[in-house]
């Protein structure tokens, strides 16, 4: 009876004794020691954080092998069909091409098939000035000109680009910028949803005309000259954009 009284007393004291308040264990500063929060756990985060964290020590397992292999071969695509030294002009180089007119031809032609992601209708042969002046005037004014109509944009039809002739195809005259790979072409602009815009019906009509008229103005700088309806009637249905240099700056009609 002795022993069972005295065993009862002891659990009695366990059950009802509150709960610890006794102080926890503190981490001496500067010892590096992860520290026990209040409820007896540990805080890890200090030392994860410094560490890179569980999360982070494991973020390779959680990317796919197959979207990772599937990325690099996207990017060895672009980087092989790149051109004047930018992967977002894609298309071959051609080398030299000789002229059957004298002062016609391209010394280091590329011929390109898309730039920044939109498409060209013809693979078009120019000089790397020229396309890079293509993509500039692309980026900064031709997508964002047209990112609210249909999708927004993407293809451009070319209407002419090198060819060796002279001006306004005369049978006299200056060689024209066509024949010496600075110059293309263009006479409408296809959207995402597979409508066009054309230059001959787009100037003037409502829906586009303030489109129209953004990109022929900011064409003015990346390209030397900029022919459009208002230039004379040889460029009524398309736009002419070259890299030709003026002393005075760019030539925009």
């Amino acid at each position: 009876m002795k022993r069972l009284a005295v065993l009862m007393c002891v659990m009695a004291t366990v059950s009802c004794a509150g709960p610890d308040r006794s102080a926890r264990p503190e981490a001496r500063p500067g010892t590096g020691q992860p520290e026990i929060v209040a409820d007896g756990t540990i805080d890890r985060s200090a030392q994860e954080n410094k560490q890179g964290g569980f999360w982070k020590s494991l973020r390779p397992v959680f990317r796919s092998p197959k979207a990772g292999r599937e990325l690099r071969q996207q990017q060895a695509v672009l980087a092989a069909g790149a051109v004047c030294g930018d992967i977002s002009i894609q298309g071959e180089a051609v080398g030299r091409v000789p002229g059957r007119i004298a002062g016609c031809g391209v010394d280091n032609a590329v011929r390109i098939s898309s730039v920044s992601g939109i498409s060209l209708s013809v693979k078009s042969t120019m000089d790397c000035r020229t396309a890079r002046a293509l993509k500039s005037w692309i980026d900064g004014s031709a997508k964002p000109a047209l990112s609210s109509k249909g999708g927004g944009l993407r293809e451009i039809k070319v209407a002419a680009h090198y060819a060796c002739r002279r001006r306004n195809n005369a049978k006299t005259g200056k060689i024209s910028e066509h024949g010496k790979g600075r110059a293309i072409d263009i006479s409408a602009f296809r959207l995402m949803d597979g409508s066009e815009i054309t230059v001959l019906k787009g100037w003037n009509a409502r829906s586009s005309r303030k489109a129209m008229r953004r990109m022929h103005a900011e064409a003015c700088g990346p390209f030397g000259t900029v022919l459009g309806p208002k230039a004379n009637r040889f460029h009524l249905d398309h736009f002419h954009f070259d890299t030709a240099q003026y002393r005075s700056g760019s030539y925009c009609r």
